[in-house]
């Protein structure tokens, strides 16, 4: 080309739990049957969505106005019932316009890391959600800032290491929280929640709020969203119903803004995404229709808790066959629907490996670990090629410090789950004492 045309971040837009799919696709083309442990899907996965949800969807279906604009920020209907619902569990009290509807939070976070100042930055967790650190990362043209999530503390975040961070980098305008976690499963308590929160307001920071997982938060876990504890702090909530429903093919997510009359220029940010969202003209009709109806449906939230339990019992599943790896830390998740263990410090080596049996497969993964990678995703390739469990690692795939990585609980059929982590414990131990 003439000129550079390539936005000088775009390096930075990895993700690898897609990614892996590239391998795992030709492993399977190579005959070895694959083990989708690498997405959160649970249609994908087998899990059905209810029959009286289909039954909504059907009936809107019928509705003419179901297939035309919605306005630009969301349904009123539908924004005025989430307002009254947020209102209603008390903390911060929104209005309908304080609520705006994207395409699937993805479409959301893209926006919100795109009109953000350039130099404006946002630290986030580690392990991170690949979506934002990739998006914070590629605005900005440079590595994505990360607070620790302390695997030896079941995940709880450090905070010293937060505001330290916050102090030296004056760039650092806004903390992200995923909450509950992905990849860990982490729920933020309520104590941890404010203590962030007075981070932020002595700081002058905004925060944005993760919390996709929100209704997927398991039995006896003590949870509470940002609403309930901002005070009069600048924040942004993100909610959706791709993995709640579940339908992630209908792309519906939407933020809710918090204090903007407290901050002129948080104000001007939150007014750059609705007007950016204006030239879009609106977001996803049919699915943004039936929140109001689902929702308020007496059979939608126990739906929710005999999904949570099955997570839950999955989780516990998971802990007691891995336990007794001594180089493999594993923590039971509080919410959501995935786990991760992490490696010790100098457990892996370049030099570990799996027996494969498909030559092929051998020659493959032969190839991708000839080249320089971390550890964890070596580990990864080797697990792929051998058994066809496929996963995700945790430094290429979640932008982490630590070696690990994460599997779903979203597997239908227990004996298959079960089958699924005993293959992974038994190639941990082989391929830890390969050398």
């Amino acid at each position: 080309m003439r000129n550079i045309i390539t936005h000088p971040g775009a390096d930075n837009l990895i993700y690898e739990i897609r990614e892996i799919v590239e391998v795992a696709n030709k492993v399977k083309a190579y005959g070895q049957p694959v083990v989708w442990e690498n997405i959160g899907d649970p249609v994908a996965k087998g899990e059905s969505v209810p029959a009286w949800i289909k039954e909504y969807v059907a009936k809107a279906l019928k509705e003419d106005t179901t297939y035309g604009y919605s306005p630009t920020k969301g349904l009123l209907a539908t924004r005025e019932y989430i307002a009254h619902e947020r209102n209603i569990e008390g903390g911060i009290q929104i209005t309908a316009d304080d609520i705006l509807f994207f395409n699937g939070l993805g479409d959301a976070i893209s926006k919100l890391y795109d009109h953000l100042h350039p130099s404006a930055r946002v630290i986030g967790p580690n392990p991170a959600y690949p979506t934002h650190s990739s998006a914070e990362a590629a605005h900005a043209d440079s590595q994505h800032f990360t607070y620790a999530l302390d695997p030896q503390r079941g995940w709880q975040p450090d905070l010293a290491e937060l505001e330290r961070k916050v102090s030296e980098n004056k760039h650092i305008s806004g903390i992200l929280i995923i909450n509950p976690d992905n990849p860990t499963g982490y729920v933020y308590s309520p104590e941890t929640l404010k203590k962030i929160v007075a981070i932020a307001k002595k700081y002058q920071l905004f925060i944005i709020s993760d919390e996709i997982y929100s209704n997927l938060v398991y039995d006896g876990v003590e949870y509470c969203k940002l609403a309930a504890v901002i005070d009069d702090v600048p924040g942004i909530a993100m909610r959706g119903i791709s993995k709640e429903f579940p339908w992630p093919g209908g792309r519906c997510g939407w933020v809710e803004f918090y204090n903007r009359d407290k901050d002129e220029d948080f104000n001007r940010y939150t007014k750059s995404l609705i007007d950016a969202k204006m030239l879009e003209v609106c977001s996803t009709t049919l699915p943004q229709r039936l929140i109001p109806e689902v929702m308020q449906d007496e059979r939608y939230f126990p739906y929710l808790a005999a999904r949570n339990q099955k997570y839950q019992a999955r989780a516990e599943l998971a802990a007691e066959v891995l336990a007794d790896i001594p180089e493999l830390t594993v923590h039971k998740p509080q919410g959501a629907f995935y786990m991760t263990a992490t490696f010790a410090a100098g457990a892996l080596t370049d030099s570990q490996q799996l027996p494969i049996q498909n030559n092929a497969v051998a020659q493959l993964i032969s190839s991708l670990v000839a080249t320089e990678i971390p550890l964890d995703k070596r580990f990864v390739y080797y697990l792929l090629g051998a058994t066809g469990v496929c996963v995700v690692p945790l430094r290429g795939g979640f932008n982490s410090t630590y070696d690990g990585f994460r599997f779903t609980l979203l597997e239908e059929d227990e004996g298959t789950f079960q089958h699924t982590i005993e293959t992974i414990r038994q190639a941990v131990t082989d391929y830890l004492h390969s050398t």
